[in-house]
């Protein structure tokens, strides 16, 4: 599959954007024609090929990266904290290294993390209010992520505890979407994903409990892998939102997504969940032969009698044709989800208690987040250990989509609508944002509770120029086949032509 570094080009009919939110700051009187638009950053692979070559400096890619996010923190607001001073010096470093002949995957390519990851001397704040101390040690994947070679620029912004399909707090205003400022770039992974569309990074780390890889990929246009429970480490936790959450990559193509998952796959000692080792990157190359592909718009119960959009639907059902031409056999299909929610509450609440219960000021917590607090206590204990138990039967049922029906694959909008408007979910109660949460976002929990993997994909752009995507679901530890398949649309749609106006 090719991994070309593309260039930038502007979307095409269904993909003319429509800037409407401040994107750029003004720099003169009204009527000043815009400073032209810096060149775009190169991707991951192709960061550390200049490298590798010597045609470019990590000191120059990090303090390019650190120049973008300065300049866009005003009207994007991605990141929570910048390690400006440490990351030179680290990038310094590292071309020593790579002058020294030593070469790791991504020896001195910026990346981000996000703000529930822990990073050494920075604070993890996870979206809240409130003072905390800074970390004494990375987690696991950020020791990974250094061991391949990677200067981490900083962490992004998350919404509180990771709870909600928006990035927007009163702990550092909204994270807003580089497509439209207007807009949210989706949650909770929002900060991570505003910074890999608008071209700050190469690619960051977010974590999807309940879609929050994969709903702020679709809302920005990027590839964002929710990996099989354990690929990625959680640690210092061990079993992250009672078993929902996992790390994922967010990256503009799938072989740098890839490139990301290899990096940083792999397990703790003290971790629960181990599975086998898979070749992320050379799935990317690899021809995914002819599949049979369930196309469901059925989402599981959520209450709300929640569709898809008509444009979310548009771009979904053009997305399913090309898999057609592609030579694979789409059908619809609905796969038998069952009472899947009853099983999730109590783990997600539960996981949030757990989480806020750390919390060294409470009063802090957003109004709602309390809520989920007392809910997930009550839900604790037993309740959730019953919910828990009945994972195996869950992959009994919804597995039969692929052990007795036969598909190989399930394609599903990301979400049932576009990106909403900044604000949205202001002042609204907890049970209400629940219930708008479930509308707009319907189609990917229901994977968290299976612990299987996931893989956005843009899907296209409403006639207002909001990206929306789908995602590629598959049984369990099936990554590299949805990845290959990835690799395969991307080749055919050429998606990463398609830049933001920021």
């Amino acid at each position: 599959m090719s991994s070309a570094e593309p260039t930038e080009a502007e979307p095409t009919e269904a993909g003319a954007t429509e800037q409407t939110g401040p994107a750029v700051r003004e720099s003169g009187g009204v009527g000043e024609p815009a400073a032209p638009a810096p060149s775009p950053l190169p991707g991951l692979a192709e960061s550390a090929r200049r490298l590798a070559d010597a045609t470019t400096t990590s000191i120059a890619l990090v303090a390019d990266a650190l120049a973008r996010i300065e300049a866009t923190q005003p009207t994007l607001n991605a990141f929570r904290h910048l390690r400006a001073e440490a990351a030179l010096a680290e990038a310094a470093e590292a071309d020593r290294r790579l002058a020294a002949g030593e070469r790791l995957p991504l020896l001195g390519v910026p990346v981000a993390v996000k703000d529930d990851t822990d990073v050494a001397g920075l604070p993890t704040h996870f979206g809240c209010d409130g003072e905390r101390p800074p970390a004494g040690s990375d987690s696991e994947a950020v020791r990974r992520l250094r061991a391949a070679g990677a200067v981490v620029v900083g962490k992004t912004n998350s919404c509180e505890l990771g709870q909600w399909p928006f990035t927007e707090g009163t702990a550092f205003g909204a994270t807003r979407n580089p497509w439209n400022t207007a807009h949210t770039p989706g949650g909770s992974s929002g900060g991570s994903a505003a910074a890999v569309a608008a071209g700050l990074v190469p690619a960051a780390l977010g974590s999807d409990g309940a879609g929050s890889v994969r709903i702020p990929a679709a809302w920005t246009h990027l590839v964002g892998i929710k990996p099989q429970r354990g690929r990625i480490s959680v640690h210092p936790h061990s079993d992250s939102f009672q078993g929902l959450t996992v790390n994922g990559p967010l990256a503009r193509t799938v072989a740098d997504a890839a490139l990301l998952l290899d990096a940083v796959a792999g397990a703790h000692p003290e971790d629960f969940h181990r599975p086998p080792a898979v070749r992320a990157a050379d799935a990317a190359r690899r021809d995914p032969g002819r599949l049979r592909i369930a196309l469901a718009w059925r989402p599981p119960l959520t209450l709300t009698g929640a569709g898809p959009d008509p444009e979310v639907r548009r771009a979904v059902t053009a997305l399913a044709d090309t898999l057609a031409r592609l030579g694979h056999h789409v059908e619809e299909a609905r796969p038998r989800y069952g009472l899947i929610g009853l099983a999730f509450v109590p783990r997600a609440t539960a996981g949030i208690a757990e989480f806020a219960a750390r919390h060294p000021e409470p009063a802090l917590l957003d109004p709602r987040t309390r809520s989920a607090l007392r809910t997930g206590t009550r839900l604790g204990g037993r309740v959730v250990r019953a919910a828990r138990a009945r994972e195996v039967r869950q992959h009994r049922r919804i597995g039969a989509l692929f052990d007795t029906s036969g598909f190989d694959v399930l394609l599903t909008p990301t979400t049932a609508a576009p990106p909403p408007r900044i604000g949205r979910f202001d002042d609204l109660s907890a049970w209400r944002t629940d219930v708008a949460m479930a509308a707009a976002c319907p189609y990917a929990w229901p994977w968290n509770v299976l612990g299987w993997p996931g893989v956005n994909v843009p899907a296209g752009f409403t006639r207002s120029g909001l990206p929306v995507g789908a995602q590629l679901l598959g049984p369990s530890r099936s990554e590299e086949r949805l990845i290959a398949l990835a690799a395969q649309l991307e080749d055919d749609r050429r998606w990463f032509e398609h830049r933001p106006p920021v």
